[in-house]
Parts: structure tokens; C-alpha cells; sequence
């Protein structure tokens, strides 16, 4: 069951979104709540899950991370034991930022990044073609990131 959200936690979220190091008493003061209120309220939103975690946003670029794509994979047939074993998989590999399970197409749609095309071909090779049940897969290369991390619209 979703939380229903106060005027005031929707100007904390949306404030943390955008700078999850904000101070405690300079969010406090932007959605009108005193310190210990705004601490409390806080904690009580990261309690109930509607905020997952805190991280610093990476330039992958500047990482050292050129090649970005967004790679389609299919699998041979839905076998318990072959979907168990590439959500684990995929769940240990740094280079693949996202994976979504989809309807369409492609079974899973995951969003990879890798130094440059030799290490995404070993990507491909030692690892994404060896999972068992792995039927096809596609990728498109991102040439420009247009939209990416936007903040939840509260």
C-alpha cells in the first residue's frame, strides 16, 4: 500500500532528489518545519521504503565508462532455473547499471556501460553468452544521453 504524502514530504523528497546532502536544517527550513520535525519526518519516509538510499551521481564519461547500451536479451524459454540463474547473474556484474524484466520482444532489457567496445565484446563473450537459456541478443548503442536519473514528479 503506497504512503500518502504530505504537502511537506513531497518538498522533502523532491528536495533530497535533487541534493540528498542538503542539511537537515536547510530542508527543514524550505518545507516549513522545524529541525527535530523535519529529522523525524525524514527518517520516518526512509522507514517506510519510500526512500531506497543515498548515493553520489557518477559522469561515467569521466570514469572512464565511454560505451553505453542498451542491450535486449531474450531467453530460450522460461525455465524456473534459467530466469533464477540470470537475475542472480546480471545482479553481480558492474557493468550493467539496470535490468528490467519487460513485456514485448525481449524478455529483459538491461542498460550496460564498459570502457569501450573490446570490453563490451568480453562482456558479451565471457559472460552474457555462457548463461545458460540465453536465446538472443541485441544492442543498441546510446550515442547521447538525452534524459537520464530525473527525480520521481511528486
Amino acid at each position: 500500500m503506497a504512503m500518502i504524502l504530505t504537502q511537506q514530504d513531497k518538498t522533502l523528497l523532491s528536495a533530497l532528489q535533487s541534493n540528498g546532502r542538503m542539511a537537515n536544517q536547510e530542508l527543514a527550513e524550505l518545507a516549513g518545519m522545524s529541525s527535530s520535525a523535519c529529522w523525524r519526518r525524514v527518517k520516518s519516509l526512509e522507514d517506510a521504503g519510500l526512500i531506497t538510499r543515498y548515493a553520489a551521481v557518477l559522469d561515467a564519461r569521466a570514469a572512464g565508462l565511454a560505451f553505453h547500451a542498451v542491450v535486449h536479451v531474450t531467453l530460450t524459454r522460461h525455465d524456473h532455473r534459467h530466469v533464477e540463474t540470470f537475475i542472480a547473474e546480471i545482479g553481480w556484474r558492474g557493468e550493467v547499471l539496470d535490468c528490467f524484466a519487460t513485456t514485448g520482444e525481449a524478455d529483459y532489457h538491461l542498460r550496460v556501460v564498459c570502457a569501450d567496445l573490446d570490453a563490451y565484446n568480453r562482456f558479451l563473450e565471457d559472460f552474457l553468452f555462457r548463461l545458460p537459456g540465453i536465446a538472443t541478443v541485441r544492442t543498441n548503442l546510446v550515442l547521447k544521453d538525452i534524459k537520464q536519473g530525473a527525480p520521481l514528479s511528486l
